[in-house]
């Protein structure tokens, strides 16, 4: 048991936080920002069909559905985005976990593993940091 923890210590201090971190941030910006881009025509033109869904199918309280269809798409460009470049990380996972939230509560119920999924990075980032590769630390933001 000895040999199988020190092989457990070399490995955890072969592998920066800073990188674990980065490789959070960018895989869990990808399916945030892939989503807002299948909203769009153009850059940031809503599609016909993304205020038909959020008209007609996706039952997002206390907003109407316009605003929320803007809110949601222009999130999932900028959000991720900033979480890629480690930028306002703490902030833009907590929108990010607020959007799943939504997404869990009131849009598919059912998804939850895939909820859970988004909901690991996105609460690693927030309690720990954008780590060491990137611009909150660059501009001692965090």
């Amino acid at each position: 048991m000895n040999r199988l923890s020190e092989v457990h210590n070399q490995i955890s201090a072969a592998i920066p936080e800073s990188l674990i971190a980065l490789l959070l941030r960018i895989g869990i910006a990808a399916p945030f920002f892939l989503s807002g881009r299948t909203k769009v025509e153009g850059v940031l033109t809503l599609s016909p069909s993304t205020e038909y869904l959020f008209a007609e199918e996706y039952n997002v309280p206390l907003l109407p559905a316009d605003v929320a269809a803007h809110l949601a798409t222009y999130a999932e460009h900028l959000l991720p985005i900033l979480l890629v470049l480690g930028l306002l990380t703490r902030v833009s996972a907590l929108g990010l976990i607020a959007m799943t939230l939504v997404i869990q509560l009131f849009v598919v119920p059912t998804g939850w593993p895939t909820h859970l999924l988004w909901a690991g990075p996105l609460v690693y980032l927030l309690a720990r940091g954008p780590g060491g590769w990137s611009l909150d630390r660059l501009l001692k933001l965090d």
